[in-house]
């Protein structure tokens, strides 16, 4: 494990050369791609940065939806649980689970939660402007 740069520094530093080096440089395609890779390092570094959090708010609705379940040790086993628990509520639904009553409530509220974690993470501005929906 690296101490300096972190990751994020190094995210920085390539979203700055991109923005301010390539896009300023470059005109058509190869500007229209260096704004397309900058945002997407963005996007990386806002990843990164909630990730965390954003899958433990994940976990909680999982555990309101599915019942409460341990938490995986390590994030790569967090991650691969969560999928899935996902996979498991998107059966339920489909099975016709979230049809009516208090349960439909519950998948839709945490849906909207969970599509607004995600929409911080790749447009900030759209999350904010949606925030209220």
């Amino acid at each position: 494990m690296q101490d300096r740069p972190t990751i994020d520094e190094l995210l920085e530093a390539l979203s700055r050369y991109l923005q301010d080096d390539v896009m300023v440089n470059t005109t058509g395609r190869i500007s229209f791609h260096a704004r397309v890779s900058a945002n997407v390092v963005e996007m990386i570094r806002r990843e990164l940065a909630t990730e965390e959090d954003h899958l433990a708010e994940e976990w909680a609705g999982l555990d309101g939806l599915l019942g409460a379940e341990a938490r995986p040790a390590t994030l790569q086993a967090w991650r691969a649980r969560t999928l899935e628990r996902n996979e498991e509520l998107s059966r339920r639904i489909a099975a016709g689970d979230a049809d009516s009553g208090e349960w439909r409530t519950a998948v839709f509220a945490h849906l909207r939660r969970m599509s607004q974690l995600r929409l911080r993470v790749s447009d900030p501005k759209l999350a904010a402007a949606t925030a209220n929906d």
